[in-house]
């Protein structure tokens, strides 16, 4: 199963008008990371590892060009080289993250995104459910609100029975189907 981080920009206090800034970041090998290394960091916004990426290639093929290698073992080395930032592309992204001030609120496992977005605020929500005053949740599985008071639309009482008897599937009750 995947493992993810969570990053939350640092704040006075993480509350519920923060969540939709936390980010989720996929541990493991990134497949495009890998392909197409300069899109996949730019529209990451990861501009500091853009730059590094490009500098860095661009030096090591020059300085192994002016070496007299092989373009073969050019090559070779430019796949080593996708290989490792398929592998290193969340921790660029992490990396990224705690430069701009972020910080990590936790390590989910889980096998996706959405299932590891549910899980953290499931558990994150239960850490946060006394401190929090929590005003746009709502608990859907819960009985709808009532009260005491006879004749009101939400009263504890059931409601009467109608008069031809039961509406349904079955005529009378406990008769045959």
């Amino acid at each position: 199963m995947p493992v993810y981080t969570v990053h939350a920009p640092v704040a006075d206090g993480v509350d519920l008008a923060a969540t939709d800034k936390f980010t989720f970041v996929r541990d493991g090998f990134h497949f495009w990371a890998a392909v197409a290394s300069v899109i996949w960091l730019a529209w990451h916004r990861l501009w500091l590892a853009l730059i590094g990426w490009i500098v860095l290639t661009v030096v090591i093929d020059v300085g192994l060009a002016k070496l007299g290698v092989g373009r073969g073992a050019i090559l070779f080395v430019n796949l080593v080289l996708a290989l490792l930032m398929g592998f290193e592309a969340a921790s660029l992204q992490r990396w990224t993250l705690s430069r701009r001030k972020w910080r990590q609120l936790d390590i989910i496992v889980a096998g996706d995104a959405e299932a590891a977005e549910r899980r953290f605020f499931e558990r994150w929500s239960a850490r946060h459910r006394g401190i929090v005053n929590d005003q746009w949740s709502v608990d859907r599985g819960g009985p709808p609100p009532t009260r005491a008071t006879p004749g009101q639309p939400f009263s504890k009482a059931p409601p009467p029975l109608p008069q031809g008897g039961i509406i349904g599937l079955f005529p009378e009750p406990g008769g045959s189907r």
